[in-house]
């Protein structure tokens, strides 16, 4: 989701998007953002919006890189599973 912004996503949006496919909770997801942050696969910085500060979070090289590999291996894996589930054994 963070990545389809180019300018970055704010928190709470990025808890509301997530929320609307997933029942997770924020205190689920921000350790999440943090431990992206840390791995350096995403930047933070705060703007002032009504009166208080946004943080927002902002897909780094690196974590397009990871984004991409994450992408390929679920891929790879749903179909496999897709095979498994269709009763077929071509899933090497």
């Amino acid at each position: 989701m963070v990545s389809r912004e180019p300018e970055g996503a704010y928190g709470y949006r990025i808890t509301q998007e997530v929320r609307s496919v997933l029942d997770v909770s924020e205190s689920t997801l921000y350790p999440v953002l943090r431990r992206l942050q840390k791995d350096d696969c995403l930047t933070v910085y705060d703007r002032e919006y009504g009166g208080r500060n946004r943080r927002y979070y902002k897909v780094t090289e690196q974590g397009v890189l990871q984004l991409n590999m994450y992408r390929a291996e679920w891929q790879s894996y749903s179909y496999k599973i897709s095979m498994i589930l269709r009763g077929g054994s071509d899933y090497e």
